[in-house]
Parts: C-alpha cells; structure tokens; sequence
C-alpha cells in the first residue's frame, strides 16, 4: 500500500501510445488547400480545448468506477488462479505421470525395434567422393 503513483509518466509501459491523438496526427492541409490561418489557429485551439475537456469529465464522471471494477476483476482472477487454476494443472500433472510411462513403455515396444532396425540399416551407408 506503501507504493506511490507517478503523476508525471501515466503510461510507462506504452500500453496506450495507439491511442495517439494529437492535432497534428489527425488533421493536416497538404500543399495548395490552405484555410485563414486564424481558422487554422482556432481548430487547433477548439479541438485541445474539447479533447482536454471532455477526457476530464468523463475521467471524473466514470474512471474511479472503472478502477474499482477492474482491481475487483483483477483480484477475482489472481484469486481464479492461485486457489483453482494452478491447483489444477499440478493435479493434472501428477496424474498424467502414470499414463505418460504407459504411452513411453507402449511406443519403445512397438516403434522401438522398428527405428533401431533403420538406424543399423542406414548406418551402413558410406558416402565418397568421387
């Protein structure tokens, strides 16, 4: 509990930089179209302004619900897979053992006699240049 946020760097894994939205990255007037600059200056300004604006009341309005329901979500599925999911595959490989040295005791019977019979047939062979 003792961990602290930092308010500077909000994203420090990168797991949001595709959600890259800047006025740059969304509008641009190529050579030869050009609007009034002071259009140009005011899009600018508006389109900050209203991105800036409504991340934050929606943020306000909704994001600590979202954190509360997600850390649930996250604590319901660390809880998931250190008292059932984990359990499980161990007992699954426990019992798997016994059928694992059947299926190896099967195949050395059957395919055993089969692969050393090739590997003295092809060992044989000598390769020359000639």
């Amino acid at each position: 509990m003792g961990e602290q946020v930092d308010l500077m760097r909000r994203d420090p894994n990168e797991l949001n930089c595709h959600v890259k939205a800047e006025f740059e990255d969304v509008f641009g007037e190529p050579e030869g179209v050009r609007s009034i600059d002071c259009v140009w200056k005011l899009a600018f300004t508006c389109f900050n302004l209203c991105k800036g604006l409504c991340y934050k009341i929606t943020t306000l309005l909704t994001g600590i619900c979202i954190a509360m329901e997600l850390g649930c979500t996250f604590a319901e599925v660390a809880y998931t897979h250190v008292w059932f999911v984990t359990p499980c595959m161990k007992l699954c490989e426990i019992n798997c053992v016994p059928w694992r040295k059947c299926f190896f005791i099967c195949i050395d019977c059957c395919l055993g006699p089969l692969c050393e019979s090739c590997g003295l047939m092809l060992s044989k062979i000598k390769i020359s240049k000639a």
